[in-house]
Protein backbone atom coordinates (compact mmCIF):
# COMPACT_ATOMS: atom_id res chain seq x y z
CA UNK A 1 0.00 0.00 0.00
CA UNK A 2 1.56 3.08 -1.02
CA UNK A 3 2.13 5.70 2.21
CA UNK A 4 -0.47 8.51 2.79
CA UNK A 5 0.85 12.59 2.34
CA UNK A 6 0.38 12.62 6.22
CA UNK A 7 3.12 9.37 6.54
CA UNK A 8 5.50 10.87 3.95
CA UNK A 9 5.64 14.28 6.07
CA UNK A 10 5.94 11.82 9.22
CA UNK A 11 8.90 10.83 8.07
CA UNK A 12 9.99 14.25 6.84
CA UNK A 13 10.15 15.49 9.97
CA UNK A 14 11.73 12.86 11.72
CA UNK A 15 14.69 13.15 9.06
CA UNK A 16 14.83 16.65 10.16
CA UNK A 17 14.59 15.88 13.54
CA UNK A 18 17.47 13.39 13.13
CA UNK A 19 19.75 16.18 11.46
CA UNK A 20 19.05 18.73 14.01
CA UNK A 21 20.40 16.12 16.76
CA UNK A 22 23.18 14.74 14.85
CA UNK A 23 24.15 18.41 13.85
CA UNK A 24 23.33 20.37 17.23
CA UNK A 25 25.79 17.89 18.78
CA UNK A 26 28.72 17.55 16.69
CA UNK A 27 28.75 21.48 16.45
CA UNK A 28 28.62 21.74 20.26
CA UNK A 29 31.44 18.91 21.00
CA UNK A 30 33.42 19.60 17.46
CA UNK A 31 32.72 23.80 16.23
CA UNK A 32 31.26 24.40 13.34
CA UNK A 33 34.17 24.51 11.39
CA UNK A 34 35.26 21.07 12.00
CA UNK A 35 32.12 19.62 11.65
CA UNK A 36 31.64 18.18 8.00
CA UNK A 37 28.42 17.60 6.07
CA UNK A 38 29.72 13.75 5.89
CA UNK A 39 29.82 13.91 9.93
CA UNK A 40 26.42 15.31 10.62
CA UNK A 41 25.11 12.40 8.07
CA UNK A 42 26.88 9.82 9.68
CA UNK A 43 25.98 10.68 13.15
CA UNK A 44 22.17 11.24 12.07
CA UNK A 45 22.44 7.25 9.86
CA UNK A 46 21.40 9.40 7.10
CA UNK A 47 23.15 9.41 3.31
CA UNK A 48 24.58 12.66 2.62
CA UNK A 49 22.44 13.14 -0.40
CA UNK A 50 19.37 12.84 1.85
CA UNK A 51 20.70 15.47 4.40
CA UNK A 52 20.74 17.79 1.14
CA UNK A 53 17.48 17.08 0.19
CA UNK A 54 16.45 19.19 3.32
CA UNK A 55 19.36 21.65 3.72
CA UNK A 56 21.46 23.05 0.80
CA UNK A 57 24.46 24.00 3.12
CA UNK A 58 25.72 23.30 6.45
CA UNK A 59 25.43 27.14 7.06
CA UNK A 60 21.57 26.62 6.39
CA UNK A 61 21.36 24.08 9.18
CA UNK A 62 22.85 25.53 11.48
CA UNK A 63 20.85 29.07 10.98
CA UNK A 64 18.08 26.99 11.46
CA UNK A 65 18.92 25.82 14.79
CA UNK A 66 19.42 29.02 15.91
CA UNK A 67 16.31 30.68 14.88
CA UNK A 68 14.91 27.45 16.90
CA UNK A 69 17.02 29.06 19.97
CA UNK A 70 16.23 32.27 19.40
CA UNK A 71 12.24 31.23 19.20
CA UNK A 72 12.99 30.45 22.73
CA UNK A 73 14.29 33.36 24.25
CA UNK A 74 11.36 35.20 22.44
CA UNK A 75 8.86 32.71 24.65
CA UNK A 76 10.97 33.93 27.74
CA UNK A 77 10.57 37.65 27.36
CA UNK A 78 6.73 37.11 26.75
CA UNK A 79 6.65 34.75 29.75
CA UNK A 80 8.69 37.27 32.57
CA UNK A 81 6.29 40.58 30.67
CA UNK A 82 2.97 38.63 31.95
CA UNK A 83 1.47 39.87 34.91
CA UNK A 84 1.76 37.20 37.15
CA UNK A 85 3.83 37.42 40.50
CA UNK A 86 7.75 37.84 39.99
CA UNK A 87 8.45 35.54 42.19
CA UNK A 88 6.49 32.51 41.04
CA UNK A 89 7.51 33.28 37.45
CA UNK A 90 10.98 33.51 38.10
CA UNK A 91 10.61 30.02 40.64
CA UNK A 92 8.99 28.30 37.62
CA UNK A 93 11.57 29.64 34.78
CA UNK A 94 14.35 28.06 36.78
CA UNK A 95 12.46 24.95 37.60
CA UNK A 96 12.13 24.86 33.81
CA UNK A 97 15.61 24.75 33.42
CA UNK A 98 16.15 22.19 36.37
CA UNK A 99 14.00 20.00 34.75
CA UNK A 100 15.47 20.51 30.55
CA UNK A 101 19.28 20.39 32.33
CA UNK A 102 18.90 17.01 34.29
CA UNK A 103 17.03 15.40 31.78
CA UNK A 104 18.80 16.01 28.96
CA UNK A 105 21.02 18.05 26.89
CA UNK A 106 19.15 20.20 24.43
CA UNK A 107 18.83 23.51 26.61
CA UNK A 108 22.46 23.60 27.23
CA UNK A 109 23.17 22.98 23.47
CA UNK A 110 21.34 25.47 22.12
CA UNK A 111 23.10 28.15 24.72
CA UNK A 112 26.47 26.78 23.66
CA UNK A 113 25.08 27.17 20.32
CA UNK A 114 24.20 30.72 20.16
CA UNK A 115 27.49 31.69 22.10
CA UNK A 116 29.02 29.93 19.03
CA UNK A 117 26.93 31.59 16.69
CA UNK A 118 28.23 35.49 18.46
CA UNK A 119 31.78 34.68 19.62
CA UNK A 120 33.32 32.49 16.76
CA UNK A 121 30.83 34.23 14.29
CA UNK A 122 30.20 30.40 13.04
CA UNK A 123 26.88 31.52 11.07
CA UNK A 124 27.80 33.14 7.98
CA UNK A 125 24.24 34.94 8.01
CA UNK A 126 25.26 38.35 10.26
CA UNK A 127 21.52 39.43 9.84
CA UNK A 128 20.71 36.65 12.17
CA UNK A 129 23.67 37.46 14.53
CA UNK A 130 22.56 41.02 15.19
CA UNK A 131 19.03 39.74 15.90
CA UNK A 132 20.48 37.65 18.22
CA UNK A 133 22.28 40.00 19.77
CA UNK A 134 18.69 42.09 20.25
CA UNK A 135 17.06 39.48 21.60
CA UNK A 136 19.91 38.67 24.26
CA UNK A 137 19.44 42.39 24.89
CA UNK A 138 15.38 42.44 25.00
CA UNK A 139 16.04 39.13 27.61
CA UNK A 140 18.29 40.86 29.82
CA UNK A 141 15.82 44.08 30.00
CA UNK A 142 12.49 42.32 30.81
CA UNK A 143 14.71 39.79 33.31
CA UNK A 144 15.90 43.21 34.89
CA UNK A 145 12.41 44.96 35.23
CA UNK A 146 11.33 41.71 36.51
CA UNK A 147 13.89 41.70 39.14
CA UNK A 148 12.97 45.68 39.91
CA UNK A 149 9.20 44.44 40.39
CA UNK A 150 10.12 41.50 42.37
CA UNK A 151 11.63 44.09 44.78
CA UNK A 152 9.13 46.42 44.56
CA UNK A 153 6.77 43.66 45.98
CA UNK A 154 9.01 42.59 48.86
CA UNK A 155 9.45 39.09 46.97
CA UNK A 156 13.43 39.66 45.61
CA UNK A 157 16.45 40.71 47.86
CA UNK A 158 17.49 44.18 47.36
CA UNK A 159 20.44 45.12 44.91
CA UNK A 160 21.03 46.45 41.65
CA UNK A 161 18.72 44.13 39.55
CA UNK A 162 20.66 44.32 35.98
CA UNK A 163 23.72 42.86 37.81
CA UNK A 164 21.51 40.42 39.35
CA UNK A 165 20.30 39.37 35.76
CA UNK A 166 23.35 39.28 34.23
CA UNK A 167 24.88 36.75 37.30
CA UNK A 168 21.26 34.95 36.72
CA UNK A 169 22.11 34.36 33.02
CA UNK A 170 25.63 34.06 33.49
CA UNK A 171 25.47 31.21 35.82
CA UNK A 172 23.02 29.32 33.53
CA UNK A 173 25.32 29.65 30.80
CA UNK A 174 28.41 28.49 32.97
CA UNK A 175 26.24 25.88 33.78
CA UNK A 176 25.53 24.89 30.63
CA UNK A 177 29.26 24.51 29.32
CA UNK A 178 30.05 22.52 32.69
CA UNK A 179 27.37 20.14 31.87
CA UNK A 180 28.57 19.30 28.03
CA UNK A 181 32.70 19.16 29.56
CA UNK A 182 32.19 16.95 32.75
CA UNK A 183 29.27 14.70 31.04
CA UNK A 184 28.22 12.29 33.41
CA UNK A 185 30.11 14.19 36.64
CA UNK A 186 28.03 17.13 36.26
CA UNK A 187 26.19 17.85 38.71
CA UNK A 188 22.97 20.60 38.46
CA UNK A 189 22.52 23.16 41.38
CA UNK A 190 19.09 22.94 42.97
CA UNK A 191 16.23 25.22 41.97
CA UNK A 192 16.51 26.57 45.56
CA UNK A 193 20.47 27.41 45.00
CA UNK A 194 19.64 29.16 41.51
CA UNK A 195 17.24 31.67 42.84
CA UNK A 196 18.94 31.95 46.64
CA UNK A 197 21.05 35.12 45.90
CA UNK A 198 17.57 36.93 44.04
CA UNK A 199 14.56 35.80 46.23
CA UNK A 200 13.95 36.57 49.45
CA UNK A 201 13.65 34.01 52.18
CA UNK A 202 10.14 33.33 53.70
CA UNK A 203 9.68 33.77 57.22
Amino acid sequence: MPRTKEQFEEMRNATREKIHSAAMQLFVHRGFGSTTVQDIADTAGISVGLLYRHFKTKDQLFNELVAFAMEGLERNIRFFESDQSPAKLLVQFVDEIYTDMINGEELAHLLILINQSLLAGAAADSKQNEEILQVNFRLLDSTTQLIRKGQQLGEFRPGDAKEMAFLFYGSIHGLAQMKVLLKSSFVMPSPSTLTAFLLKERK
